[in-house]
């Protein structure tokens, strides 16, 4: 029996893979063609419920299924795809992460070439923000891991919990009541207890009420309690509302605390003329955690997080057994290395996504789309205002739009399931003040002004499926 798992026939795989990219390349290019979302027909569900393989069907069939399987992604390629905050990728991810594929390099440490391409990744954030040159930064999935690792070192900055575990702690955190879920998420995983997280209520903008968390630190410290963490949000999830950043690094400092922005996909606005005031403060953070793959538009998945000290960022998770020494020269050089700086020893090569969008695309026209998709929500906001059936939720603060339909909760939600399932456009629902909202986030690139009107007129009637008929015919 064969031991070599590499095709035979490499003239012949070259030529499948070409056929692939060939269908990749098409896909993307008509991104803006056919329905934003369609359901996966149930034989091909069919067809990923088969046994476990014993013998293999070969490269041919691998690359037949792959390119069977394009169109059925979550749509957020298309330029109608105004759901959950999702990037809308591009054309520079797809030749990166083909050279990945082949490189095949794991970038929890040693000393290579891909390294040097995530180092630089971490400089040039460094640069966005206004970071010092010691700052500490790493590559990961999404916000939601950029915010463990974070807080890890904040804890650990005020308490030794590494050896000895978090025991009775008397930490708390504050983060306003708009804060993505994710952060109570890692106040469970890192022990501290979800319900040591303060949920601060909001002004009438959506943004932290700042008196309100003056009152609940000085309640929480006479009971003995001891605030250690503020969480700025960047970008709120349900209206993408901004806190004012400079007021809580001004707390931040006067209270001892860790300044933690949550950017998930706000952050990216210091790129942006018009979103960068909104941003004031952030460059005084402890750490920031955000994602290249939204509104930067790197493929999925590519997060990052970056720490002011690089020593506290370190020494919460640095480790050396015997085998993973390191060494002046050869390939265990190069020390420190991303594992030192995070949970992940075994880490695919994200940052060649990132380096390529920066490197192809520049920073220019990358702030210049996020800058018009805000200009583009203001306008959806006026159309909404003029249509009598839309009634508005919340103040426009970035990209984020909310709205309901006069005729109630019931008819808004059916809206928002009609405009899915008809694949005409994706938005969302949310709840805001207590009422169903349809929730339009405008973090594409491709997105132009003729789709929201397309997305208005299929909202605005309370018979939805009639509308479709109307806008179709």
């Amino acid at each position: 029996m064969s031991g070599d798992l590499d095709p035979l026939d490499w003239q012949g795989f070259e030529a499948q893979a070409a056929r692939l990219l060939e269908c990749a390349v098409v896909q993307l290019a008509g991104a803006k063609d056919g329905p934003v979302w369609q359901a996966f027909p149930e034989s091909m569900k069919a067809e990923m419920r088969t046994d476990l393989p014993i013998k293999g069907a070969g490269y041919e069939a691998v690359a037949a299924q792959l390119a069977a399987l394009l169109p059925y992604g979550v749509g957020n390629t298309h330029p109608r795809f105004f759901g959950w905050v999702h990037g809308s990728g591009g054309a520079a991810s797809m030749l990166a992460e083909i050279a990945a594929a082949a490189m095949n390099a794991n970038l929890g440490g040693r000393d290579h070439g891909a390294m040097y391409v995530e180092k630089q990744v971490v400089a040039w954030v460094r640069q966005m923000f206004g970071f010092p040159d010691g700052a500490s930064g790493l590559v990961v999935s999404g916000t939601s891991m950029a915010t463990i690792v974070a807080l890890k070192a904040a804890r650990d900055a005020r308490i030794n919990a590494r050896a000895a575990g978090v025991g009775a702690h008397k930490l708390v955190g504050y983060a306003s009541d708009q804060a993505h879920n994710c952060v109570a998420r890692a106040f469970d995983m890192l022990g501290l207890g979800s319900d040591a997280l303060r949920a601060v209520p909001v002004n009438a903008a959506f943004e932290m009420d700042i008196t309100a968390l003056r009152k609940m630190m000085a309640v929480d410290r006479a009971a003995g309690l001891e605030p250690f963490l503020l969480v700025g949000t960047a970008g709120s999830v349900n209206v993408g509302a901004f806190d004012d950043l400079a007021a809580l690094a001004d707390i931040a400092k006067a209270e001892g605390l860790w300044l933690h922005i949550d950017g998930a996909f706000g952050a990216a606005g210091v790129l942006s003329d018009v979103l960068r005031p909104r941003l004031k403060g952030i460059e005084r953070a402890d750490s920031i955690a955000f994602d290249f793959h939204k509104w930067l538009h790197v493929n999925y998945d590519a997060g990052f997080v970056l720490l002011r000290d690089e020593a506290l960022h370190r020494a919460a998770f640095e480790s050396a057994p015997d085998y993973l020494a390191s060494s002046d020269r050869g390939l265990a050089a190069g020390r420190p290395w991303p594992v030192d700086y995070g949970p992940e020893l075994s880490r695919g090569f994200r940052a060649l996504k990132i380096w390529a969008q920066i490197t192809a695309l520049g920073t220019e026209a990358l702030g210049a789309a996020i800058s018009r998709n805000c200009t583009q929500a203001k306008l959806l906001a006026e159309m909404i205002d003029a249509e009598p059936s839309l009634e508005r939720l919340a103040p426009v603060a970035s990209s984020v739009v909310v709205f309901a339909h006069v005729d109630g909760d019931a008819v808004t939600e059916e809206i928002v399931l009609h405009l899915q399932e008809s694949g005409l456009a994706v938005p969302s629902i949310t709840t805001v003040n207590g009422r169903r909202a349809v929730r339009v986030n405008i973090t594409n690139h491709r997105t132009r002004d003729a789709d929201l009107r397309v997305l208005v007129d299929g909202c605005a009637r309370s018979n939805p499926s009639v509308a479709f008929v109307c806008i179709h015919g």
